[in-house]
């Protein structure tokens, strides 16, 4: 079986026999002509996995060769081969895209590993990726069973993500085991939460220690923010709503060459939803508190309005309470009209201390992808949905944003409310009429269910939240489940099955980031 169909143009041809001889013990077909003519005849009647062209030959330059080619086979990877070591020459190649370049004279090996970066990368990253994961796959399961802090649990998120980030990039069959280790490790993250969640609110209160748990949502200012204030440096928040780790590593990726990153991990409250997690950012509350201290700026489940209007002003009682003085801005960009809108103005924010700036952008993408099939056909799993996130941050002004702010001497703070989670197994659940309708979390009286897997909060006050009656209970899907009630139970189940949804508990998908950025000047 041949490894390649390749050709080597080079007017020196009788002299690479040996080389062209060790190719073909590889496995590799070799075509072979002396000069650019010959060589664009021959791509316009075969088709070659690789190209390998001196750059001074009679006729047709290397250069001028090359862009035919490329004409012909715009995917056709193109090695130039020369003795000439200009840097002007390789400006112009690599200018055109060239896959490799390597100086005369070439050793065999070298030729080779070119090969194996640009026919066969592929199936060598997916084989060492595969294999990879497969060594790691015990530890994984020993390390899941091992997990006693949150630390451990955190540091046994990044390491899944890794590998699912790994995986997808590859046609790899493992991509269902590790989906299997996701979910031993959600539900066993479930009763971690379980057994630990009401202690981490009680330390909350004045006086509590914070010792041996995570930051928590009411905390990100406090830990994250007022520091740097302290120091005399401008920070720039930018709060992305529903914005998972997955998609964090992805978008840092973009990110690299603009600043230095450092990265740390906070936990979202329950429920996992904005109306609590990012309305407790910005106040530094919990939502209880927030309802007794400003009963005008909270809005109840069962309201109509808005639950996230008040978030400008929630800042601003923060920076108070703690006495700081600190001149800010706040601006959430809902679409393009919105966002072309704040760059217009974005010179004018350089005299603010702080400034926040949400985007809602992935929130609404999760919300359509359950409402549209077109959406949901265009993000049909993890790996689709992240490259759509992928694609949205390199063409939306969030993009253009992170580059201009890279040339500032503000820090960069960027975070989320909560994540999200595909969820696949629905629980049976019955409330009175005033029930919420979130499918991750309810709340209400004399709510009715069976699962044992569920989280329940019978004393609301207890974990700091709301109770708008004296008998509102709080119950909280876990993994990947979802609430289903009894009535038109098919079509709920089949409708809202392999949605993104949020507000209850899975493990990693609400341990957010809160990364800090300098700019490389």
């Amino acid at each position: 079986m041949s490894n390649g169909l390749l050709l080597w143009a080079d007017d020196e041809i009788e002299l690479l026999k040996a080389h062209i001889l060790f190719l073909e013990k590889k496995g590799y077909e070799v075509v072979t002509v002396t000069n650019g003519t010959d060589a664009i005849d021959q791509c316009r009647t075969q088709n070659f996995d690789l190209v390998l062209l001196d750059e001074m030959m009679p006729g047709l330059s290397g250069l001028e060769t090359l862009q035919k080619i490329k004409e012909i086979m715009p995917a056709v990877p193109v090695v130039m081969v020369t003795k000439s070591e200009e840097e002007n020459i390789m400006d112009q190649a690599i200018g055109s895209k060239i896959a490799d370049y390597l100086i005369k004279p070439v050793n065999p090996n070298q030729i080779l590993l070119t090969l194996k970066k640009n026919i066969h990368r592929k199936e060598i990253v997916a084989e060492v990726t595969q294999s990879g994961y497969q060594q790691d796959f015990s530890q994984i399961s020993m390390q899941i069973g091992m997990c006693r802090s949150h630390t451990d649990w955190t540091e046994l998120y990044k390491r899944l993500v890794r590998w699912e980030l790994e995986l997808s990039g590859t046609d790899s069959n493992m991509t269902e085991m590790l989906q299997m280790q996701k979910e031993e490790a959600n539900n066993a993250f479930a009763k971690f939460i379980k057994g630990n969640y009401a202690g981490w609110i009680a330390s909350l209160t004045p006086g509590a220690t914070a010792e041996g748990r995570p930051t928590l949502s009411p905390e990100v200012f406090k830990r994250k923010v007022f520091p740097l204030l302290d120091k005399g440096e401008k920070v720039f928040m930018v709060v992305i709503d529903n914005f998972r780790y997955d998609q964090w590593r992805i978008i840092a990726r973009e990110l690299g060459d603009l600043f230095d990153i450092d990265e740390d991990l906070y936990f979202s409250i329950l429920p996992t939803a904005t109306q609590y997690a990012r309305n407790a950012i910005f106040s530094g509350l919990m939502p209880n508190k927030i309802a007794k201290m400003f009963p005008e700026l909270w809005v109840d489940e069962d309201e109509e309005e808005g639950k996230n209007l008040n978030e400008g002003p929630l800042i601003k009682t923060q920076l108070e309470r703690y006495r700081r003085h600190d001149t800010f801005s706040y601006t959430k960009i809902n679409d393009s009209a919105g966002a072309e809108k704040f760059m217009q103005k974005f010179n004018q924010l350089g005299h603010n201390a702080l400034n926040v700036v949400v985007f809602n952008f992935i929130d609404m993408l999760s919300h359509a992808r359950t409402e549209s099939k077109m959406v949901r056909e265009l993000a049909s799993n993890e790996s689709a949905y992240r490259s759509i996130t992928l694609s949205w941050f390199r063409h939306s002004v969030i993009s253009e944003l992170f580059k201009q702010l890279a040339q500032t001497d503000c820090r960069v703070v960027v975070t989320t409310d909560h994540g999200s989670i595909r969820v696949s197994k629905p629980v049976k659940i019955v409330g009175d009429r005033n029930t919420n309708t979130n499918l991750r979390y309810k709340l209400g009286k004399n709510l009715g269910y069976s699962d044992k897997d569920l989280f329940t909060i019978k004393e609301p006050a207890k974990v700091q939240l709301p109770a708008p009656n004296l008998s509102t209970s709080y119950v909280f899907a876990t993994g990947n489940s979802f609430f289903a009630y009894p009535n038109n139970y098919n079509y709920y189940v089949s409708y809202y099955k392999d949605t993104f949804q949020h507000g209850g508990i899975f493990d990693g998908r609400d341990d957010h980031t809160d990364i800090t950025m300098t700019g490389k000047k």
